[in-house]
């Protein structure tokens, strides 16, 4: 059977985005500083998420601010 989705898991301390197409992620902010994710804060500890919906999104940019984020996506 062949492998239809590819699982990454990676901690970024640089600015970044998950790329489009992708069916799944989360991202939990481990850093010190508030990252930014999509337009929006990410507080030091706190973490979000994009379910699957049946399709593949729009890649989200991210921005680090000196932080560093642990991110999961599914492509």
């Amino acid at each position: 059977m062949a492998i239809l989705a590819k699982t990454i898991e990676q901690d970024f301390d640089a600015d970044g985005e998950i790329p489009e197409g992708f069916l799944f992620a989360s991202i939990k902010n481990t850093g010190a500083q508030t990252a930014t994710v999509n337009g929006v804060p990410l507080e030091p500890g706190q973490a979000k998420s994009y379910p699957f919906i049946g399709k593949g999104q729009q890649a989200i940019p991210y921005q680090v601010n000196g932080s560093t984020l642990r991110i999961l996506y599914t492509l």
